[in-house]
């Protein structure tokens, strides 16, 4: 069962509370402070994930997010086990050219097709 942080759905995101961050209960008569059953589960060690599979994506790749082709050379050795990601805030023309190159280097991009049109749109 997923941990979900008390309370969460009463705030909004705009910026102030995150519904979405657990924060411990801090209330004196707090039913999940107290860990009544049926309430939220509270967060403990136990909930982490194995060490070696600890940020491993499904096809066993890290992620690494790239912002433009120089970083990309970073992983020029490590293309085995990092997989490019390119930046959401890199425009179509920079992320054309990352793609590019990362085919040459033989990395992978895990969100080559993000912003590019293809030819029949234009």
């Amino acid at each position: 069962k997923a941990v979900v942080s008390t309370q969460s759905g009463h705030y909004g995101r705009d910026g102030k509370i995150d519904g979405s961050s657990w924060r411990k209960p801090k209330g004196i008569d707090s039913r999940v402070r107290r860990r009544f059953k049926g309430q939220f589960l509270m967060p403990s060690i136990g909930y982490g994930s194995n060490k070696n599979t600890r940020h491993l994506m499904p096809d066993g790749f890290l992620k690494f997010v790239v912002h433009n082709v120089s970083e990309l050379e970073l992983l020029l050795m490590q293309n085995k086990r990092y997989a490019a990601e390119i930046a959401h805030n890199v425009s179509a023309k920079n992320r054309k050219s990352i793609v590019e190159r990362a085919q040459q280097l033989n990395i992978k991009v895990t969100n080559y097709q993000a912003k590019l049109r293809s030819e029949e749109d234009n």
